[in-house]
């Protein structure tokens, strides 16, 4: 997994600079200096918590799949001021400093496997922990369901076509994947699979 190690990485060469120019104040639009100052804050400091949360982490690497997520930041990294912030970032000698540190490390295969294996690690963990809290909340929704007036209330909701409309955009969402693994994961177990298939068709018969 080559793009975690990358991810290490760019976080290694780049936190140790990320509070450059905060401004107190700031409104999006206004400026475009500042919002690449904000943009290129707000992604490092995504990415140094992410190497500290394995939710987070895994979440990231789900976000990586997205071709939104990914045209987003490539438009923002082909913006001018964006650019010219990163490279005045580039020249300053704690960037420097950590880049060569970084390259140390990763030039030293003992090392640059730990980093991987730690990364890969908590990747797997997070993974866990976010399938666990999808089959969590499918759960929760199959009890909800169990009552009348909230299946009405879906029901209703259904009908709506800027409801399915909205539910049909959500479908399309790497994210979403996991509450279909969730359900599959219920479907294994005959009694959940016996009472899914039930509030299913009650469903159909309530719309």
């Amino acid at each position: 997994m080559k793009i975690i190690s990358t991810i290490f990485l760019a976080s290694a060469l780049l936190l140790s600079v990320i509070g450059i120019n905060a401004q107190d104040e700031y409104v999006r639009g206004e400026d475009p200096q500042a919002d690449a100052v904000r943009d290129l804050q707000t992604g490092m400091a995504g990415i140094r918590q992410a190497t500290k949360d394995p939710v987070l982490l895994a979440q990231l690497m789900e976000d990586l799949k997205d071709p939104s997520i990914m045209e987003e930041a490539k438009k923002m990294m082909g913006n001018p001021e964006f650019q010219k912030q990163m490279k005045m970032m580039e020249k300053s000698d704690e960037f420097k400093s950590a880049a060569e540190k970084a390259k140390t490390m990763m030039d030293d295969p003992t090392e640059s496997a730990r980093v991987q294996a730690q990364m890969e690690h908590m990747v797997k963990r997070g993974q866990d922990t976010i399938q666990k809290e999808a089959s969590f909340s499918m759960s929760e929704a199959m009890d909800a369901m169990a009552d009348p007036a909230v299946m009405a209330e879906a029901a209703a909701m259904m009908k709506d076509k800027g409801f399915t409309d909205n539910l049909q955009e959500m479908a399309k969402d790497p994210s979403f994947k996991k509450y279909i693994t969730a359900m599959q994961e219920l479907m294994k177990d005959p009694e959940k699979k016996e009472r899914i298939e039930a509030i299913g068709k009650k469903f159909q018969e309530t719309i």
